[in-house]
């Protein structure tokens, strides 16, 4: 267990990535109660434990009920009958040791409710007692939140106190930028036209300025915008004349909020609006919820009866005279919307998984807000519903019989959309791609559900990856004792043992989907599916499924997030664009002469300190081993492109430097401690010292160009200890020596180091060093001629006398804390921001940028996943209008909520025939002659085949001559490709894709579909 004050990064990595350390430690120095431990209160456990608080307290005696199966996951049929927060108290507590769970027994004691930073109450408990709750907590200072789910209706509230300070309102990198220019009035401007995306009432502070040094001294500047490249700073004649260099930060603010009780703002609610299209709703929904829960007062605490219209007619009757009492809620000319309240009325009694993973997500993240100061709160109130989720009426009737209980786990479920509906929801046929954190929640979602749980219903999961320990913080259907274990495999077992209909309906695979299991997932594979559903990592995976789908005509839904941020997206056949219809730009590459010599951020140096760490211990033993194994190696070395001169070199040094001993080793590091951060800064300075200047005489070190300091080797200076300890371990490991066991005496290395000959340095006139980008480079193309690195070929020795000799390449792996690979690369990146006066960064920023670590939060993971269900119900519906489908944008953050219509599918035409771009071609079937194919298309789509491809090989062509067409014209298209390719067509292919040019009836070249024959 970790000490007070420490945070186990193996299990929280990712998420503190998101959250930083100071907010972590408030997290887990906070106690939070939960009452209610039906589907909503077990969401919003389930992600606070995980994210990692002080205790969690749970405070639900009510029995558990059949019906709660359908959105509480933590029970079971065995559970019916006991105190549903004794039951759920247990599996609680095994998602994270560090979190211990307990339970309330009765909410009687107010001193013990004192005990609690925040207070979450759920559907279980009134509005009275809500208001009563919230009135205690507010005057005491403890934070309180209330949510409530009804079918496909949500709402959220949150009451934070009087004065709640937001450390950090959006949780994103702090901006900054170079300065080229300081006015006396206070205009700061951009070096280069590089944005500095700042936005007016921001602060900033400076660093490194010359001239007006006072605007260094750490205070904070208020932003007046002036434009995408300027800004004001207010007048600064009296700190003297501006001369050069300087950098803006942006300084976080804290933001002070105020917050009103529930009772206090019923008649005068604030609310967040989540969809812009459904405006109107919120005040509708904010007295029907009050409304409900009259209803229920006079109905012995019974909700309306489900699609009954009598109970529905007299929620009505309460909202409008809940409107008379409240007139400012809806306004005077606002009438009560009669179809959304019937709506609310008839589901009432209904739960819906995707809608309480929505709302688990959200509470649970304004829960952590309140307990750490990270993100703005939701103020106040926030309502959501997914009516366009109901199914069509004609196709899945709902009525009071076809919603009525059938004593099944699904009745919450049923209560909304109908029996009928929901037996095709079982029967259906899926795949999930991937099964970590999104995939277990899908999973999780599933079994509640009872997707694919009937007759003719199937899950399959592919998951080629294996359990490790920073999993277990957001993809909960794992445990420690899981560690290493298949992904898939656990998450199939975990979901059967939370609904037992699924034993038999789900498949586990480990294998990859790409083109090389095609043989796998064939053509039968797609074939058989309902939709396939991504829960992947990487956008060239998702790419290739993507890829899939359009091309058998499958329904996808997709789904990532980032940090607080997450989107979804549905992708419908002869509907929708596809997921590749449109991509983010590529990110930035750091510009090499920036790596190389003029590094001016940290990022800069992570970047050069990886590469060199890949350099060092992946590539020279590589290549060493290619030398030693390949016969011709060197000439095909001496042919290529590249640094062909490093190469040749790096063996050289490995085989001529051989360490022996660890000595060895050490030694190795500290004369490279030597080269890279003392003789090379001081090469690069001999090359353009201090004073030098450019061709129109400005001087040459300004702007991002540092001028850097040669580092001297000091043993007391960790990130230079570090870099010879971590670099010595690294040359031992290449070379299959023993290194340090345990913590590295520094007694020994001090006294090893004593006895090293450190060379003075020497500056070299031949060494030449690009300005800058626009400049050629002048080691390109190796930088010397072919005669010297032949003589640096012939000077490697002979292979044959290093028989059996073997380097050990490094394979990088960031999340091994014992390793020495991000030891090496925080080190070397932190030494070589001394050389540039950059402020270094700690091991956890390192590894992030180095590792590209994804940063991920549960709560983000669970709210995302729930809005892909709620499109899951309208894929299984079979609706065809694009305007019932969303796409979805969150940023929890903040919070923002955005959604949109997909896109539609780009149309296309020729001659009079309209076809759709992303998913229409021609389908031929079966194995048909060349001739065949062009006649075809000549009688049949008026179209001339001018060109024919079968991926890079040119089946046909209209100029191609005679005697060539003769040899393929009469032979079936496998033929052909056999013929042109020299390779077999592989047995299990079924479909052949070929593209196609074609001329339409009046000679005009047009673009038309590809064509797939059908084999």
């Amino acid at each position: 267990m970790t000490k007070p004050g420490e945070i186990d990064e193996s299990l929280y990595s990712r998420q503190l990535y998101v959250l930083g350390k100071e907010a972590m430690l408030k997290m887990q120095n906070s106690t939070v109660l939960i009452i209610g431990l039906k589907g909503l209160g077990v969401e919003i456990s389930k992600n606070i434990a995980l994210a990692g608080v002080k205790s969690l307290t749970l405070h639900d005696p009510e029995p558990v009920q059949l019906q709660d199966l359908s959105t509480q996951f933590f029970l079971s049929e065995k559970d019916v009958g006991k105190p549903r927060d004794a039951v759920s108290r247990a599996k609680l507590a095994e998602l994270n040791s560090y979190v211990p769970v307990d339970v309330m027994a009765s909410l009687q004691d107010h001193k013990q409710l004192l005990n609690y930073q925040v207070v979450v109450a759920t559907d279980t408990l009134s509005l009275e007692r809500k208001i009563e709750l919230n009135n205690l907590c507010h005057a005491n200072g403890i934070m309180f939140i209330a949510a409530e789910t009804r079918g496909l209706f949500g709402s959220v509230f949150t009451d934070f106190g009087d004065e709640f300070t937001v450390v950090d309102p959006t949780g994103e990198e702090p901006l900054s930028g170079i300065v080229s220019d300081i006015e006396t009035d206070g205009t700061v401007t951009m070096l280069d036209d590089n944005r500095h995306n700042l936005e007016d009432g921001d602060y900033v502070k400076f660093s490194e300025i010359e001239g007006l040094e006072r605007l260094n001294d750490g205070n904070a500047y208020k932003v007046e915008v002036l434009g995408p490249f300027a800004f004001r700073i207010g007048s600064v004649k009296e700190f003297g004349t501006y001369k050069k260099g300087g950098v803006f930060t942006q300084v976080k603010m804290p933001m002070k909020l105020s917050f009103k009780t529930l009772q206090e703002s019923l008649s005068e609610p604030e609310h967040l609006f989540c969809d812009y299209a459904k405006f109107d709703r919120a005040g509708q929904l904010h007295l029907a919820f009050q409304a409900l829960q009259t209803f229920q007062n006079r109905h012995q605490g019974q909700l309306p009866r489900t699609l009954n219209e009598g109970d529905a007619s007299e929620l009505i009757k309460l909202v409008k005279e809940l409107a008379v009492e409240q007139p400012l809620v809806l306004g005077d000319e606002t009438p009560v919307n009669e179809k959304l309240i019937t709506e609310l009325s008839f589901q009432a009694r209904g739960d819906v998984p995707a809608v309480i993973a929505f709302f688990g997500g959200l509470v649970a993240q304004e829960a952590l807000k309140a307990c750490s100061g990270k993100f703005t709160p939701l103020k106040q109130y926030m309502y959501f519903d997914s009516l366009e989720s109901l199914p069509d009426s004609d196709k899945f009737p709902r009525t009071e019989e076809t919603t009525r209980p059938i004593n099944s786990r699904y009745d919450s479920q049923i209560a909304v959309f109908g029996i009928d509906f929901q037996r095709t929801l079982a029967n259906s046929k899926v795949f999930l791609v991937g099964s970590g954190a999104i995939g277990c929640e899908m999973l999780k979602n599933w079994a509640l559900m009872g997707l694919g749980s009937g007759p003719d219903g199937k899950i399959i999961i592919t998951d080629n990856d294996s359990i490790e320990k920073s999993n277990l913080n957001r993809q909960f259907l794992f445990r420690p004792k899981d560690v290493g274990r298949n992904k898939s495999e656990v998450a199939s077992e975990a979901v059967c043992a939370m609904n037992p209909d699924l034993k038999g309906k789900i498949q586990w695979l480990i294998e990859k989907v790409g083109p090389e299991s095609e043989d796998l997932f064939n053509d039968n594979f797609w074939s058989n599916l309902n939709f396939v559903t991504n829960a992947l990592d990487n956008v060239d995976a998702r790419t290739y499924v993507d890829r899939r789908c359009v091309f058998y005509k499958k329904p996808l839904l997709e789904s990532g997030t980032l940090g607080p941020k997450g989107n979804t997206q549905v992708v419908i056949p002869n509907l929708t664009e596809s997921y590749s219809s449109s991509r983010d730009p590529p990110e930035k590459s750091i510009p090499l002469c920036t790596l190389r010599s003029f590094p001016n951020k940290i990022d800069h140096t992570i970047a050069w300190a990886k590469s060199l760490f890949q350099g060092y211990f992946t590539e020279a033993p590589e290549n060493v081993n290619l030398y030693l194994t390949q016969p011709n190696f060197v000439e095909q070395t001496l042919k290529q492109a590249g640094d062909v001169k490093g190469i040749l070199e790096s063996i050289s040094d490995s085989l001529g430097n051989r360490p022996y001993t660890f000595e060895d080793c050490i030694e190795w590091a500290r004369l490279e401690f030597e080269k890279k951060f003392n003789h090379e800064i001081q090469q690069l300075l001999y090359n353009f010292p201090k004073d030098a200047t450019t061709s129109n005489g400005a001087p040459f070190w300004s702007g991002p160009k540092r001028a850097p300091e040669p580092l001297v080797f000091d043993l007391e200076n960790p990130d230079h200890f570090h870099f010879v300890v971590a670099g010595a371990n690294l040359r031992a490991y290449n070379y299959g020596l023993t290194g340090d066991e345990g913590k590295p005496d520094f007694a020994y290395y001090k006294s090893t180091l004593s006895k090293i000959e450190v060379p003075a340095f020497s500056p070299r006139s031949d060494v030449k060093i690009q300005a800058n980008d626009e400049e050629p480079d002048p080691n390109a193309n190796n930088g010397v001629g072919g005669d010297a690195l032949e003589a640096l070929a012939a000077g490697l020795p002979e292979p044959s006398s290093l028989a059996g000799f073997k380097l050990v390449p490094v394979e990088f792996e960031k999340d091994d804390d014992t390793n020495h690979h991000i030891e090496f690369i925080a080190a070397a990146s932190n030494d070589r921001a001394l050389n540039y006066s950059i402020e270094p960064a700690d091991l956890q920023k390192t590894k992030f940028i180095a590792g590209r670590i994804i940063p991920a939060i549960a709560t983000t993971t669970g709210l995302v996943t729930g809005l892909v269900n709620l499109e899951l119900y309208k894929v299984v519906a079979g609706k065809t209008d694009i305007e019932s489908y969303s796409n979805g944008f969150i940023n929890l953050a903040l919070p923002f909520f955005g959604f949109s219509d997909p896109i539609a599918s780009p149309q296309g035409k020729y001659n009079d025939k309209s076809y759709d771009r992303i998913w229409d071609r021609f389908d031929i079937k079966g194995n048909v002659s060349l001739k065949e194919l062009i006649e075809h298309f000549d009688t049949k789509e008026g179209l001339e085949i001018t060109m024919l491809s079968y991926g890079v090989s040119l089946l046909y062509a209209s100029f191609f001559p005679p005697k060539k067409l003769k040899d393929r014209l009469n032979l079936p298209i496998t033929e052909v490709v056999k013929l042109v390719t020299k390779t077999e067509v592989a047995p299990h292919v079924k479909t052949m894709i070929l593209e196609i040019c074609a001329d339409d009836k009046s000679g005009e070249d047009v673009e038309v579909p590809y064509i797939t024959i059908h084999l």
